[in-house]
């Protein structure tokens, strides 16, 4: 018996252990509950070839409170200005939170301004699969440098501390 509650209890430990994350070439670092799996891209946009880099752990555990935690970052060109301007700034969150609820068919139903160190940032909620799941995201500029971090989860546990461990462990590093 007793072996079999030392057993529960570390296979318990083990699940739960966050390990943190250090990103030399994005210059951050953040809490997550399992390895990332890196993926790069390059999209075509109106302002040049863009590199995307994602950083993404997506559990096996149908019971866990978030199935899927993200971070990626992106650098604009130095001519597409952002930080240095509010209206920019306001213009670019609110395209990138309308093409993010449209990309997945759901419905933006929370979103607000919000600010690492000193610069600016949005948070929103999106809920899709016909209610039944969340996308909590929040999102800075940093420069001509734009972070994305997202968790995902199903409706019924969307308002869980491992979501808010995640957001609240993003630092920015030299």
């Amino acid at each position: 018996m007793n072996s079999v509650l030392f057993l529960l209890a570390t296979t318990l430990f083990i699940q739960n252990t966050w390990q943190i994350f250090n990103s030399p070439d994005g210059h951050f670092q953040i809490q997550v509950p399992g390895d990332f799996t890196e993926k790069t891209d390059s999209v075509k946009t109106d302002v040049g070839d863009l590199v995307y880099h994602t950083f993404f752990f997506q559990t096996q555990d149908s019971t866990a409170d978030n199935l899927f935690y993200m971070v990626s970052y992106c650098d604009y060109p130095a001519s597409v200005v952002f930080a240095d301007s509010t209206g920019l700034a306001d213009d670019f969150f609110k395209e990138t939170i309308e093409a993010a609820a449209e990309t997945v068919k759901g419905e933006l139903t929370y979103s607000a301004d919000i600010q690492l160190n000193s610069y600016p940032g949005k948070t929103w909620r999106i809920d899709y699969l016909g209610g039944k799941a969340v996308i909590k995201n929040r999102a800075y500029l940093v420069g001509s440098r734009y972070y994305a971090l997202q968790t995902i989860a199903w409706k019924d546990k969307s308002l869980n501390s491992e979501g808010t461990k995640f957001f609240d462990s993003f630092r920015l590093m030299p």
